[in-house]
């Protein structure tokens, strides 16, 4: 046993958490797969992200905050651009959308999907190019779908027979993609997996919606389709998915060239790719992604004897995700006898599911750090929690901490760029944390903290 597996045993009191977790080498270590490029751990103990001190950048905009190394998002921007660059890549506005992202998304060469209003204002407002937006949705009632006409998006990715008919009513010229649901079990929560049958998403293959929507936009004044849009979900590491939806996808693809003389020009693949939560996972690069999901349209194509149509791909929370961490305040800590004798430590911070729902919603894993100071005490196994009225507020379901992990520390929660700040919520009336960005020592406010006046200013009381 080494010193640190013996403190861990002492501290933990035989409480072993998860089978994979194991006590770490060194608890004060920053895993690189887990953060963004710039972060490190100063000589002083403090962590710092794009140069800038996490305790320093907490004492000007207070606690919790979201912080976004810029570097690392347009990097990582840039790596699929540049690894899938005879495709077109769309950047997931839903994972975490604002103006300023919306910008860099559009600098670094990149698309745009959008799937509300309210984020089809933000691209607007950012002034990307309405022709590299695609609009998706499951229920894009007629106003959205006017003003997405309207507005010139490049591409509408229709999901439902209404819809189609709510385009055709609104008139004008419109590409639009169809998506379509190959029947592929995607190995990710439930909630994430997008392309079996049992969901609310797309056109089923098996049953024959897929082909009578296509013949309904062919047939439809003013509609052009561009192909088939497939996405089999999200969190996804394994390329096997993609191999079995694009044999399906593409013979569907084949069928249109062969019974209605129409050859597609294009094919989007979805994408959903996984990021880093914990050191079990491990995430393909974009080069490796490229090569593997050409590889496979290259042989469907050459198999059916058909050429190889334009690709788009999505890379979900690939881009963003690992290019920020959310900082809390520890106010709490709380050791918790169970049966058996073994103690776990709760430590409360000051924020929760209002900022991450993914825990509480998916059972999703994280990991954390103190980002104050370096410890030399043994690591013991840790549950941090929020400060909301809910057993099941957990923003970190088990972590080793330092043992001596104290109130006003700072804990550190890397990858949380993807659906925490854009499913976060004002529940128990808590403000949402702003967005920093961080580059080169300097700080800019993406989106501001909430105050209580935005509270209440819907309140009509």
């Amino acid at each position: 046993m080494t010193t640190h597996e013996a403190g861990w045993a002492h501290a933990a009191g035989a409480l072993a958490g998860p089978s994979w977790l194991r006590p770490p080498e060194d608890v004060n270590a920053l895993h690189p797969l887990l953060w963004s490029g710039t972060a490190r751990r100063a000589d002083d103990g403090g962590v710092e992200v794009g140069g800038v001190d996490l305790r320093d950048l907490l004492a000007e905009h207070n606690s919790p905050a979201y912080v976004l190394d810029e570097a690392d998002f347009r990097a990582r921007a840039r790596a699929f651009r540049d690894a899938f660059k005879d495709y077109d890549v769309f950047y997931a506005g839903k994972a975490f959308l604002c103006t300023s992202v919306a910008r860099w998304v559009q600098e670094e060469g990149l698309n745009l999907d959008v799937c509300s209003s309210g984020e089809l204002t933000v691209a607007l407002r950012a002034g990307v190019d309405p022709k590299r937006i695609g609009y998706h949705g499951n229920n894009k009632t007629y106003p959205e779908l006017r003003r997405a006409v309207h507005a010139g998006v490049g591409r509408i990715i229709v999901d439902s027979f209404q819809e189609i008919d709510r385009l055709v009513e609104i008139g004008g010229e419109q590409a639009v993609m169809i998506r379509v649901t190959a029947g592929v079990e995607a190995h990710t929560h439930e909630y994430i997996a997008t392309a079996h049958e049992d969901q609310k998403f797309g056109f089923s293959i098996t049953n024959g919606d897929a082909w009578q929507a296509i013949q309904k936009v062919q047939e439809a004044e003013g509609l052009t389709l561009l192909g088939l849009h497939s996405h089999i979900g999200s969190q996804i590491f394994d390329s096997s998915g993609f191999e079995v939806a694009a044999r399906r996808v593409l013979a569907l693809h084949h069928r249109v060239s062969e019974e209605l003389g129409v050859t597609l020009p294009e094919l989007d693949l979805g994408g959903g790719f996984g990021i880093a939560y914990t050191t079990q996972d491990d995430p393909s690069d974009p080069a490796q992604l490229a090569t593997e999901m050409s590889k496979i349209v290259e042989h469907e194509c050459r198999a059916l004897g058909i050429p190889e149509p334009h690709l788009s791909i999505e890379p979900g929370r690939a881009i963003v995700g690992p290019s920020v961490c959310t900082v809390y305040t520890v106010g709490t800590v709380k050791q918790v006898a169970l049966d058996g004798g073994a103690v776990r430590t709760y430590v409360s911070v000051d924020g929760g599911m209002s900022d991450n729902i993914r825990t509480a919603l998916y059972g999703a894993d994280y990991s954390c750090t103190i980002a104050n100071r370096r410890s030399e005490a043994p690591p013991t196994i840790a549950r941090v929690v929020g400060k909301h009225c809910e057993a099941g507020d957990i923003v970190v379901m088990d972590e080793f901490l330092p043992a001596d992990v104290q109130p006003g520390d700072l804990i550190a929660v890397p990858g949380t760029g993807a659906y925490c700040r854009s499913m976060a919520s004002n529940y128990n009336h808590a403000l949402r944390p702003p967005i920093i960005a961080v580059r080169d020592g300097g700080t800019q406010v993406l989106l501001r903290r909430e105050t209580e006046d935005d509270l209440l200013a819907t309140d009509m009381g």
